[in-house]
């Protein structure tokens, strides 16, 4: 396989498992798949992440997000990349 080819099949994973965690999240859910909702979201994260408060809400949301990996079976298999 060409080294191109591997690279747009890591891309595309990666991509795969990010769209996975907005679902697991119920983000798909809550909104009613509005994907412009989604990305509003997501851009106000990015402008958190970029104040003052960035830090802050790094600590918190990791927290949040390695709580909720552990309480999840699904990712008690040794899949959880985070750790």
């Amino acid at each position: 396989m060409r080294t191109w080819q591997v690279e747009r099949r890591k891309r595309t994973r990666h991509l795969i498992e990010l769209g996975g965690l907005v679902v697991k999240a119920g983000i798909v859910d809550l909104t009613g798949d509005d994907r412009t909702m989604i990305y509003g979201a997501l851009l106000w994260m990015a402008d958190k992440l970029q104040s003052d408060q960035g830090e802050h809400a790094r600590r918190l949301w990791t927290a949040k997000g390695k709580q909720a990996f552990a309480a999840d079976p699904a990712t008690n298999k040794g899949t959880d990349r985070t750790v």
